[in-house]
């Protein structure tokens, strides 16, 4: 498989893409990766590193066109290649495009895919690599510019497929973007689960941790919890509900790979985060649709909360109407001891009593399926 792997400035790219060549080394397969900006500055001996962005966007475009040329050449007759870029820019030229259709075409690609990560983890990369002044809201923005343009590019090119992919707090997804590539026929699986109301019941989330680790270890999932801005949100509420909205944040960072990507707390303002509540929430909406619409099936796991109570969120609710209406399978795992209503009955394919029983079932199915890698 050919891919296209965008994402905006922050996201440091490369370190995760060497690991999903790396595992793919571990299969035996070959997978050849061409990261456009180094092969820019390839081109452009006389530019210090992190200062390319700040060229005339005259000269920038053609060190694109020349480092494109050449991955169109070198890449011809690969089959397993990943194609590192942008989309977009957001810079101090305004907003501006990282690609030209011409070249795109030649590529001959299969996959177009949109790495995303939490917003302040994105904001503080930026700012530890890069002499800018960005806010939390730039960078949001921007990560929806890059989505939209990615998907874009996609459907200019026919018979290729588009996907929005979590970096992931932990270097797993390295796996999920793996079988994207190398597993086409494996079946992709949105996991449904509460989320906000249950962060102070370890128990619960112990159990939803299982549930989402046992199906990730058998299908392509994509996660919605491996993006949690919400928790940011909720912790910029509750300080300015106690009186610390002109305070900071700190963020414990999270470690990719087996190394963190600051040895100190991440420090936003508290202001800056409810400033983006807005778009936290939007975009939330809006990514978690685009997650399902691009799975074969939507597997939800309903816990019992305290007293009987089924911890069947608005949130989950939404997703299985949406799965539902959008003709994709849909599978329930119902703990409560309360009898599921017709809402959720009426619209599953299948309900289960537990996570095993549900894995017997997708087993017994041929859903785990298929082993080859990158189609051989």
């Amino acid at each position: 498989m050919r891919a296209l792997i965008t994402g905006q400035v922050g996201m440091d790219k490369k370190p995760y893409l060497d690991l999903t060549r790396k595992f793919a080394g571990q299969q035996g397969e070959p997978l050849d990766i061409y990261n456009i900006g180094d092969l820019m500055y390839g081109e452009a001996p006389d530019v210090r590193p992190g200062k390319i962005l700040d060229l005339p966007i005259s000269r920038l475009n053609s060190l694109r066109r020349a480092a494109f040329k050449d991955v169109i050449t070198e890449s011809a007759d690969q089959a397993n290649v990943i194609v590192n870029t942008h989309a977009t820019f957001r810079w101090h030229h305004g907003l501006f495009s990282a690609f030209d259709f011409d070249q795109i075409a030649k590529l001959n690609l299969d996959l177009f895919i949109c790495l995303v990560d939490n917003v302040e983890v994105v904001h503080h990369r930026l700012h530890s690599d890069h002499e800018i002044q960005a806010t939390l809201k730039d960078c949001m923005v921007w990560r929806e510019e890059e989505i939209l343009a990615t998907e874009l590019m996609s459907k200019a090119v026919p018979g290729s497929q588009f996907y929005i992919l979590s970096r992931g707090r932990h270097a797993d997804t390295t796996r999920t973007l793996f079988r994207l590539l190398g597993r086409p026929d494996m079946r992709r699986v949105y996991p449904s689960f509460p989320m906000s109301h249950v962060m102070d019941m370890p128990d619960v989330l112990a159990e939803i941790d299982r549930f989402r680790a046992e199906l990730a270890e058998h299908f392509i999932t994509f996660d919605p919890g491996d993006v949690d801005e919400k928790l940011l949100l909720e912790r910029a509420i509750a300080a300015a509900r106690d009186g610390h909205i002109e305070g900071m944040l700190d963020i414990e960072p999270h470690s990719f790979g087996g190394s963190k990507i600051s040895e100190q707390p991440i420090r936003v303002r508290v202001r800056e985060v409810l400033d983006i509540a807005g778009d936290i929430d939007g975009q939330i909406y809006m990514r978690d649709f685009k997650l399902i619409d691009q799975s074969d099936m939507i597997v939800s796991y309903v816990p019992e909360l305290p007293g009987g109570v089924p911890g069947l969120s608005s949130g989950v609710e939404r997703e299985l109407q949406h799965a539902f209406e959008h003709t994709k399978e849909v599978y329930i795992v119902w703990k409560p001891a309360k009898t599921p209503s017709p809402f959720i009955t009426e619209t599953a394919t299948k309900v289960f009593s537990s996570v095993d029983e549900a894995l017997g079932y997708f087993e017994a199915q041929g859903m785990f399926g298929q082993t080859n890698l990158f189609g051989h």
